[in-house]
């Protein structure tokens, strides 16, 4: 089993920043990739971004290019959403995820083909 819980979620004014962490626990040898999501009342999950756990690569949704920036401290099971420039419509739940490689994995992900989800992380972003 893989555990991930996210933290760093809170309130933030339109144009600030705020960075958020996602714990991965368990067996991540086999990990693949991870990636981060949100999800608003009414409204579909959204892929934000996701990058490769070995290689670091990156990819991003054109929604949040340029301002987002995902990340992986080397040797550390921490991944990080590091987001700038906010805006009210960023606000949301974001999660974040991993596909194992074990169980088939794409790239770019899809949140259906994502095997572990965190809890959530509650972003507010005030105008």
């Amino acid at each position: 089993q893989v555990q991930l819980v996210e933290s760093g979620g809170g309130l933030v004014q339109a144009g600030g920043s705020l960075r958020l962490s996602c714990v991965v626990s368990g067996r991540t040898i086999t990990t693949y990739s991870a990636g981060w999501f949100r999800q608003v009342p009414g409204m579909e999950r959204e892929f934000l971004a996701a990058i490769r756990w070995s290689t670091r690569n990156t990819y991003y949704a054109d929604s949040v290019k340029g301002r987002f920036t995902i990340s992986r401290e080397n040797g550390k099971n921490t991944v990080y959403l590091q987001m700038n420039s906010l805006k009210s419509e960023d606000t949301a739940v974001y999660y974040c995820a991993v596909d194992m490689m074990t169980y088939g994995s794409k790239w770019p992900p899809v949140d259906s083909g994502m095997d572990y989800w965190g809890k959530g992380t509650l972003v507010t972003v005030s105008s």
